[in-house]
């Protein structure tokens, strides 16, 4: 499913935001509470097959709805989506803690 996302150091953020959803009981949170273990990846396709590219990140996920990590993912994605300013999330969040980073790129 695509997220909006942040990295920071050693963890990566996302939020649960206001566009519509048919419920706020999202599966992605149930899946986190009940295994803990994620990965997220991140993809650049283009009809030049040169220019394909992708970073995967592994870790174990948190879900946070208030403190500190909670203020830190509303505010790092503020500042890299500017659609935020004027709408920040204010559902929980989730923190990954970054455990192994993977990468492709073509190659001819």
């Amino acid at each position: 499913m695509p997220v909006t996302f942040a990295v920071d150091g050693e963890f990566l953020f996302t939020m649960v935001d206001q566009k519509p959803k048919t419920t706020t009981a999202l599966q992605r949170l149930t899946n986190i509470a009940q295994q803990p273990v994620v990965s997220l990846l991140v993809d650049n396709y283009d009809a030049d097959w040169s220019q394909l590219w992708w970073v995967r990140i592994d870790g174990e996920a948190s879900v946070v709805e208030s403190g500190l990590n909670w203020s830190l993912a509303q505010r790092l994605l503020m500042s890299k989506y500017p659609q935020y300013l004027a709408d920040p999330p204010i559902g929980p969040a989730i923190v990954v803690a970054i455990e192994r980073i993977t990468t492709w790129e073509w190659s001819p």
